[in-house]
């Protein structure tokens, strides 16, 4: 609504010259590319005061004015006298005079009384013309009866016919579309307002109510330009206001407030032209493609914690945040004054400080904050005390933000303060709600000056897709969603062990600050257990709790690492995770922490093949907690009750326990330890009923234990069984989570894939599992190894340089030599790490594969041919070189091995 100040009054003859158009016209050049001349001439003059540091806030009037020259003169030049009675409307965001690069140029075509009346013809000559120019034009063509019933239909239409401007034609017919489209005519300024909201309300849905995901889209995501066009809107239909000023004339907004309005929507719009110009076309979201250009362009660079595209986005971020906040409030006094404005009801006291009226809460005195600093998180409190009010009077979300500068250490030091923070975290209702409110309204990062440190912090790697602070309320938000009863069905198991949680406020601490520390340097896990710690004790928390919250942050990340990262079919790896727990307690509090922090990281990672391995490792270090950690689970206990509980299952299929013996017999202890006893019979079941000549055995089950689907594959043992299975999975686009190789004593391979289809599921469709079964028999049916082909690599990955790292480490207790990788994630990835093994004479013996993001973090037990540790140099040389090949990459660039 503001960029009219921007618009030329009079010709820019720098930008556009028109008397040297019609000079080259009257000389008999071609009348399109003087057109295109004129308009590539001016675009190269914008661009090139846009690279001189004039700001977009100027360039997009300049842009719109330059447009309306050459579409005013074409429009002279085409239209005859045939052709009256049609009038050139600009509307939507060249209605308002804003054109960036990239944007449409949105026209419409307005007919009299007499329709077309063959006048189709001069719409269509003008119409290519402007194409034929290089102009990038929406257009519509309507009568005014059209308008009207187009606006009555949607509201959208009434909005780009609210920000219409006149171009060319009958002045009287454009005033009469205006007076029919207005605000006495359809959609009055109420249900116009409603509509609207409603419209924000499902944008904003569509990107999960946050601007913070790492591609954000500047127009449409919260806090973005689209946030600012409402408020305007709104204002234009309701008050008739032409400029976001006039908000401040009419008492809607404060001089600062306005400023700080006009000055987030500068800072967007000089991203979006910025953005356009990179793109090269019309490109509203911040891609992975150009967010590191444009953060150079705008002068930053890489500091010692913190990326330049990092500190970019975060300033993003934070605009987009402060938007939001005064798009909340504004929208706030609009629903004030048009929806309750015959709410003649009087206020209902609530205490001596806060009353509730309209259904909002609100001061009861302008003084109220500064006499009783306290009641800045008392207001909170409050709303969850009370569920029958609606939000908090604008005025009051005015007078909040204008009293944040008191939330100082006197104020963090007051009992009070400490008291009613810790109230907050220990309601029954609205902890999510009003810590989400409490940040919007810029006090949490106050009363946590650490919290206030990551607002809009983003990490520039495709795990992460929120900004920390953001991620952080998302983690609030899952575990309270464990805790109801409404929510109770989408992880039943979470909300169990919500309910025994003895202090479930101790879960929301540890959440508010397991990541804290992002960006400080150093290990965030251990500074953030040091500020939990410290917070704790300060707000009067027992010395057992203050311990407990910090040692949730110190090792939030070890039930997830060791999952996904080390072998937990083995004895040994889970009395240590046990022992590293300590209790039952906190393992209940670590496993719902974990739980909530990775279905808030990226809601793609999480799975059902990720649900059951940290549920599998919770179960098994629930077991050895129980047994006591004094008596560690021991391997050959554990195998004997395995195969007790795998035969009462057996025995009830029908197999005959002498059945049973023969196939076992040859099964190492190793084969026990890995698999459930559900899983031994539903192996064992099938191989009794396969005979050799009928190898190999390819099982589908879609219903296991471990949340996907499980790929079995038994056969006769060969150097290349791994290679060849991985690379008929990678053809079929399926993607391995875990791998388990087993061979028996006799030369026979027990292998299991647990694999995701590409949307992320277990197989489900009868027709795919017959796809893969047969593939996989048909390829392991061959000796021959193809060395795979290299597919492209998705466009996210390719922006992020991430080295190559290869390392070995030795695995004595199980005879097994470690080889990590972590690399770039590809697609075919593993398929060229089993070309490498069978290359290298590696044999693999047990696989976890975890892809954190772009970046693949893969931990391979290897031996060599004889199912002996790897011993010799030469023996990793040859595994990283021809990895390293095979990956495409520069022995040099990558990182040096480390270990053996």
């Amino acid at each position: 609504m503001d960029s009219a100040s921007a618009y030329p009054s009079e010709a820019d003859a720098v930008l556009f010259d028109g008397d040297d158009l019609e000079r080259r016209l009257a000389n008999g050049e071609a009348v399109v590319r003087v057109f295109r001349d004129a308009r590539e001439h001016g675009d190269a003059i914008l661009m090139g005061r846009f690279r001189e540091g004039t700001p977009a806030r100027i360039l997009v009037g300049l842009r719109a004015w330059l447009i309306d020259q050459l579409l005013q003169r074409a429009w002279d030049r085409i239209m005859d006298a045939a052709c009256d009675g049609l009038a050139l409307v600009a509307v939507g965001g060249y209605g308002r005079g804003e054109l960036h690069p990239g944007s449409d140029i949105d026209l419409m075509l307005l007919v009299d009384d007499h329709g077309l009346d063959g006048r189709d013809r001069c719409i269509e000559a003008f119409l290519t013309f402007l194409w034929d120019i290089g102009l990038e034009v929406g257009h519509s063509v309507r009568s005014l009866d059209d308008c009207i019933t187009e606006s009555e239909r949607d509201i959208t239409v009434t909005t780009n016919l609210m920000e219409s401007r006149l171009l060319r034609g009958p002045e009287a017919l454009y005033e009469a579309m205006r007076t029919a489209t207005g605000p006495q005519q359809v959609w009055p300024s109420r249900t116009f307002f409603e509509a609207k909201w409603n419209e924000q309300l499902q944008r904003h849905a569509k990107y999960h109510d946050t601007a913070y995901n790492l591609e954000p889209n500047i127009k449409e995501s919260p806090g973005g330009l689209r946030d600012i066009h409402m408020v305007g809107w709104v204002a234009k239909r309701h008050f008739g206001a032409e400029t976001l000023y006039d908000l401040v004339d009419q008492g809607f907004l404060t001089e600062q407030e306005h400023e700080d309005l006009i000055s987030g929507q500068n800072l967007l719009w000089d991203i979006r032209f910025a953005l356009h110009t990179v793109a090269g076309r019309r490109e509203d979201r911040l891609l992975f493609d150009h967010q590191a250009t444009l953060a150079r362009q705008f002068g930053y660079t890489d500091q010692d914690h913190t990326l330049g595209v990092e500190q970019f986005m975060q300033r993003y971020f934070r605009t987009v945040m402060e938007l939001s906040r005064l798009n909340e409030m504004l929208l706030q006094l609009y629903q004030e004054v048009i929806l309750y404005a015959e709410d003649r009801e009087p206020p209902q006291l609530i205490n001596k400080r806060f009353q509730s009226r309209k259904g909002f809460i609100e001061v009861t005195h302008p003084n109220v904050f500064r006499r009783y600093p306290f009641a800045l998180l008392e207001v909170f409190l409050l709303l969850q005390q009370h569920q029958g009010l609606k939000g908090v009077r604008a005025s009051t979300i005015r007078l909040i933000r204008a009293h944040r500068h008191l939330i100082d250490d006197r104020f963090r030091g007051d009992l009070r303060c400490r008291s009613l923070f810790m109230e907050i975290l220990r309601q029954p209702r609205g902890i999510t709600h009003e810590l989400r409110r409490m940040h919007r309204y810029g006090l949490l990062g106050r009363y946590i000056p650490a919290f206030g440190a990551i607002t809009g912090r983003m990490q520039y790697d495709l795990f992460h897709v929120y900004t920390v602070d953001s991620h952080t309320m998302f983690v609030v938000r899952n575990l309270r969603r464990f805790a109801l009863p409404e929510h109770a069905a989408e992880l039943p198991f979470c909300h169990t062990i919500m309910q025994r949680l003895p202090k479930p406020d101790l879960l929301y601490l540890a959440a508010l600050f397991h990541d804290i520390a992002k960006g400080r340097g150093g290990d965030h896990s251990e500074l953030g257990a040091e500020d939990a710690y410290a917070f704790c004790q300060k707000h009067g928390l027992s010395e057992y709790d203050a311990r407990l919250v910090a040692w949730l942050v110190r090792h939030h990340l070890l039930l997830s690492m060791t999952a996904q990262r080390k072998d937990i079919s083995d004895p040994d790896v889970i009395n240590e995770f046990a022992d590293q727990v300590g209790d039952r307690t906190r393992l209940d509090y670590l496993y719902l922490l974990t739980v909530a922090d990775i279905r808030a990281t990226n809601p793609d990672m999480w799975n059902s093949w990720k649900d059951a391995l940290l549920l599998e490792l919770y179960t098994l270090a629930k077991r050895a907690l129980r047994r006591g950690l004094e008596h560690p689970i021991d391997n050959d206990e554990l195998v004997r009750e395995t195969q007790t509980q795998a035969r009462r299952r057996l025995k009830v299929k029908g197999l005959h326990h002498m059945t049973v013996k023969s196939v076992w017999r040859h099964f190492t202890d190793d084969y026990f330890l890995r698999y459930s006893a559900e899983e031994i019979a539903w192996h064992t079941a099938a191989i009794a009923n396969t005979r050799d000549s009928d190898l190999p055995l390819v099982l589908l089950d879609g219903h296991g234990p471990r949340g996907g689907t499980e790929a079995f594959v038994y056969s006769q043992d060969k150097d290349h069984v791994f290679a060849l299975t991985v690379y008929a999975m990678d053809q079929l686009n399926l993607n391995i989570q875990d791998a388990r190789i087993i061979t028996t004593r006799n030369g026979y391979t027990l292998d299991s894939y647990l694999v995701l289809d590409d949307d992320g599921n277990p197989i489900q469709d009868a027709r795919r599992k017959e796809e893969i079964v047969a593939r996989l028999r048909e390829v392991l049916s061959q000796d021959d190894l193809t060395a795979p082909s290299r597919r492209p690599v998705p466009r996210k990955v390719q922006h992020f340089n991430i080295a190559t790292r290869i390392s070995f480490v030795e695995d004595p207790g199980n005879d097994r030599t470690v080889l990590e990788l972590i690399t770039a994630d590809r697609p075919g990835l593993l398929a060229r790490v089993g070309y490498t093994f069978a290359r290298c004479g590696v044999r693999l013996q047990n696989a976890k594969i975890a892809t954190i993001g772009a970046k693949a973090e893969d931990v391979f037990f290897i031996t060599d041919q004889n199912n002996e540790p790897l011993q010799r140099q030469e023996q990793f040389d040859a595994i990283r070189e021809t990895l390293l090949q095979l990956l495409g990459e520069d022995e040099n660039l990558a990182e040096q091995a480390t270990g053996l």
